[in-house]
């Protein structure tokens, strides 16, 4: 899990700032009609959501550390669907202030909140009462985790996080730059890698990601033929062009045709072993063809190499190197 532990709250505020009005308050402006109207609305769009989430999360009372011992083990033991609710409802207002704190890198706070709740959910399903570790302790580790997940996958259109390494960089990356900064150390993509303990690589992969945001495929780039060209069209295509598939496949009958006359011209072991070893389709063993010509696996072996290095002159003669050099390469 990412972050460190926070001290687990007593009690949370209302954020600052929100601004809460009751739907049956009476609204301000003229008597008529069309102010009562106007009034409405413009209390309906000072409505802060947020804040009354908080006013019902307020509702719910904290537990005593006795009082949440008792109900976790019930839950741990009798599997009480109604202590494990109120385990969750007491602790809604660490949500809410966790999400506070990741608030610079995802603006819905709401958001947050709710994939928050999820963790916090999570954590009581799993809590064991009997290790000696507060519920809220435990719990901000999940919180945590489940809104760093959501802003990982939400943060852009495209994820820009998918392994360990990158997940680590997304959240740290802007934070080691600023400390060597403020250090007087130059923060090289080095230096960052050896702080975070992950590959150079993923540090200057990372830093681009972060200086760039999406581009649309769509977005047009230039302009041709008195048209607008797509980035999409400028990208390279992933077929195989059908010149280079010709290409391919005519060297490739030429390779089986030069490969047929050389063993036409092979007698006695060698053209054994090119026809049961070489080209057949289920090679037999150099022990079998030892045992065929009544030596050992070795002197096969030793025959099937000098026959290798006979096919190779062969075909560079009758082909090319060149070509022969890209047929053998990986």
């Amino acid at each position: 899990m990412i972050g460190s532990d926070p001290e687990p709250p007593d009690e949370l505020d209302e954020p600052h700032g929100a601004e809460i009005m009751e739907l049956d308050e009476e609204p301000s402006g003229s008597e008529g009609e069309a102010g009562t109207l106007a009034s409405s609305a413009s209390s309906l769009t000072r409505r802060d959501p947020l804040g009354v989430y908080m006013r019902d999360v307020q509702r719910y009372k904290l537990l005593s550390k006795e009082e949440e011992h008792d109900l976790a083990v019930r839950f741990f033991e009798e599997d009480d669907l109604e202590a494990a609710k109120r385990l969750v409802t007491s602790n809604l207002r660490l949500v809410v202030k966790i999400a506070y704190d990741y608030r610079q890198a995802y603006k819905n706070i709401l958001d947050l909140v709710q994939e928050g709740n999820i963790g916090l959910m999570q954590a009581v399903k799993k809590y064991d009462p009997y290790k000696g570790v507060k519920l809220s302790s435990y719990a901000a580790w999940w919180i945590r985790a489940y809104m760093l997940r959501y802003i990982l996958n939400n943060h852009r259109l495209v994820k820009v996080g998918t392994t360990q390494a990158q997940r680590k960089l997304f959240f740290n990356l802007q934070k080691e730059k600023a400390r060597l900064s403020a250090m007087g150390i130059e923060p090289t993509a080095e230096i960052i890698a050896e702080n975070l303990n992950v590959p150079e690589r993923d540090v200057v992969s990372m830093d681009m990601r972060l200086a760039t945001g999406d581009a649309s495929l769509d977005a047009p780039v230039g302009t041709a033929e008195g048209r607008s060209v797509a980035r999409v069209e400028l990208l390279p295509s992933e077929d195989v062009r059908v010149d280079d598939t010709l290409a391919e496949a005519e060297v490739g009958d030429q390779f089986s045709q030069k490969i047929h006359e050389f063993g036409k011209s092979l007698v006695n072991k060698e053209k054994k072993i090119f026809e049961d070893r070489l080209v057949a389709e289920d090679p037999k063993t150099l022990q079998t063809l030892g045992d065929e010509f009544g030596v050992s696996r070795e002197r096969v072996r030793q025959i099937e190499k000098r026959l290798l290095k006979k096919l190779k002159a062969f075909l560079q003669k009758e082909l090319g190197e060149t070509v022969v050099e890209v047929y053998e390469s990986p």
